[in-house]
């Protein structure tokens, strides 16, 4: 027999199994390698410590690490600069390799379970900021004396606390948020039916109700009568209903880059992950504040005066 050499018509078999070999034949993606993690954990390293040595330089203290006296507002934004630039890249990447064909069948599912263990997070979060709420509500004595606030003998609202009228503006705003649901749940379906003008007029009424949430929240909390440090009723609120605001905010940001991405024709009926995460990440907003206005604002100032 004659024997087989490289290049002879004899050979291209065993290249052709080695191209086989090469093919992708399954549902997984297997990235290339990428700066994000690496520099997302930098960012955020500076993130947290420069926002310790951000709010000591507020309060006019120190804060020495390492030798290195960090009671500077520059560590805090060079962290937050950080980690904004590797959501922006990570997330490009992400855009890039579904239009690639990358997210099969079972890396969108993935990613699904991705986006409800980050909801799941934020719940959890949420619950810190209500348990702590319900705490100094229901066991007001011992939250009052640890605040060293005068005893009003388990008083809530602590005594001289005007509250806000729930049924103003933390009323208009939950009209504003149910409104913006039902937007967003417009615009879904509507990418579902291929209707590209009902999907931008949804998101874009989504995001004009978001930033007016955003704008009747900032207005409240000017011409509210208490304070952030005044009180232990203030504290709990403020976080609470603060970083409830701030979830606004992303949500709107979030929503405001699936517009632009909508009118720039990404999204099928088929593949429109990104528009779903979304979605869901806003209706969770919604639930939540449901949940604040009904304890906080109803349920936690019950009896107190208002403040008009």
């Amino acid at each position: 027999m004659d024997p087989v050499h490289p290049g002879s018509e004899r050979d291209t078999s065993g290249i052709a199994d080695m191209a086989d070999a090469h093919q992708k034949n399954h549902d997984y993606h297997i990235i290339d390698p990428s700066p994000w993690p690496l520099l997302g954990s930098i960012g955020a390293f500076l993130l947290t410590f420069g926002g310790v040595g951000y709010m000591r330089y507020l309060s006019g203290g120190s804060f020495n690490l390492f030798g290195l006296e960090l009671a500077t507002p520059w560590v805090f934004f060079i962290g937050l600069a950080l980690v904004l630039y590797t959501m922006i890249g990570w997330w490009a990447d992400t855009i890039k390799e579904a239009h690639e064909g990358a997210h099969t069948r079972v890396v969108s599912l993935h990613l699904r379970y991705g986006i409800i263990m980050f909801i799941a997070s934020e719940v959890m979060f949420f619950v810190a900021w209500f348990w702590a709420f319900f705490d100094a509500s229901l066991f007001a004595n011992e939250a009052i004396q640890a605040s060293r606030v005068e005893f009003t003998g388990g008083q809530w609202p602590p005594k001289g606390i005007e509250v806000l009228d729930p049924w103003h503006l933390p009323l208009y705003n939950t009209v504003i948020l149910l409104l913006s649901g039902t937007t967003v749940t417009w615009a879904h379906h509507a990418l579902l039916h291929n209707d590209r003008k009902g999907l931008v007029y949804g998101l874009t009424l989504t995001v004009l109700l978001g930033v007016l949430f955003s704008f009747v929240q900032g207005y409240e909390y000017a011409h509210a009568p208490f304070d952030f440090k005044n009180s232990i009723y203030g504290a709990t609120f403020f976080m609470a209903t603060g970083f409830h605001g701030f979830h606004v905010l992303i949500g709107t940001i979030f929503l405001l880059v699936c517009l632009f991405r909508a009118m720039a024709g990404h999204f099928s009926s088929k593949q429109h992950f990104g528009f779903e995460a979304a979605a869901w990440y806003w209706h969770f907003v919604d639930v939540v504040w449901l949940f604040l206005f009904f304890s906080i604002y109803i349920w936690g100032g019950w009896g107190a005066p208002l403040a008009h």
